[in-house]
């Protein structure tokens, strides 16, 4: 049996129970008419990162790894949650939570708005996510507090170049505010454009964040830092594999360099110095897989 039958089959009966209860409000209720939308859907997923990167700089040098589990209701609102696990010893100790070799590092409790809006044919649909995190972290000598924040994400990813604007807001750290807008396109690799198989998606991204956020990022290790600005750009590559209707593998590799600001360049420099022990430069590369089960 290989690994393609075995994914698919647990994530099958895995989610039997779940998946029949959704499929009983998807049958038609007279001939011609189009599905419900199932009351409601979940989702799990495990993703595992090169480094632990925010905003393009290190936040740890090691390896992480993100479980996280959500659940839908009327394609409306969801609930989730989220961790992100460390795999050495050392890496959390300059963010005051000691030793968590994995243990986790952030817990993430996430209450949201998601929906696709149909806008007209030139447009296309129109994708809305807002969302509240709640984020946990563990405490080491009473150095590092929870956060809060608010997020706004707004797609058209029926356009070639699929447009997306993110918006993060924090609410109890520094109050700060980061943008980011990318740009990028989905290629059908294997399997036809409506139904692909495994796909390859290049894109390009810019972030902004204002002086509150910056100055909270950067001023522990830049003295005095307190200046908005463009930030990280990223240019990303991912690849999506669709095993069967349930299970999808992803693969992503990631360019991130502070290109358009000295100012901000110097401050991500001295900042990945001290997060990646020595490792006295603007840009990093990184990558990741990820495994995603959905019913």
């Amino acid at each position: 049996m290989n690994i393609k039958t075995i994914l698919c089959a647990a994530a099958v009966c895995g989610g039997i129970t779940a998946a029949t209860a959704a499929d009983e409000v998807v049958a038609e209720a007279e001939k011609g008419e189009t599905e419900e939308t199932p009351i409601v859907s979940a989702e799990f997923g495990l993703a595992f990162d090169s480094r632990y990167m925010t905003y393009g700089v290190i936040d740890g040098k090691d390896p992480i790894l993100t479980p996280s589990a959500s659940i839908t209701f009327f394609d409306w609102v969801y609930f989730g949650v989220e961790a992100i696990f460390d795999t050495s010893k050392a890496q959390g100790r300059k963010g005051g939570y000691g030793n968590r070799a994995f243990k986790y590092t952030t817990l993430d409790s996430i209450v949201g708005l998601a929906h696709d809006f149909d806008l007209n044919e030139d447009l296309g649909a129109l994708s809305v996510d807002f969302n509240y995190i709640y984020e946990y972290l563990p405490r080491y000598h009473g150095e590092v507090g929870d956060t809060q924040y608010l997020n706004l994400e707004l797609s058209l990813g029926d356009l070639w170049l699929e447009p997306t604007l993110a918006i993060e807001r924090d609410l109890m750290a520094d109050e700060g505010t980061y943008v980011n807008f990318s740009l990028g396109h989905t290629f059908a690799l294997v399997g036809d454009e409506e139904d692909p198989t495994l796909t390859f998606r290049p894109s390009v991204g810019q972030g902004f964040g204002n002086s509150l956020r910056t100055k909270g990022y950067f001023s522990d290790t830049t003295e005095g830092f307190s200046h908005s600005g463009l930030m990280d750009t990223t240019i990303k590559g991912e690849f999506e594999w669709t095993l069967c209707e349930n299970v999808a593998l992803g693969a992503y590799i990631a360019y991130s360099d502070y290109w358009f600001d000295s100012n901000m360049r110097d401050a991500a420099r001295a900042y990945n110095a001290e997060w990646g022990h020595a490792y006295d430069r603007s840009y990093n590369f990184v990558g990741g897989l990820s495994v995603t089960v959905s019913f």
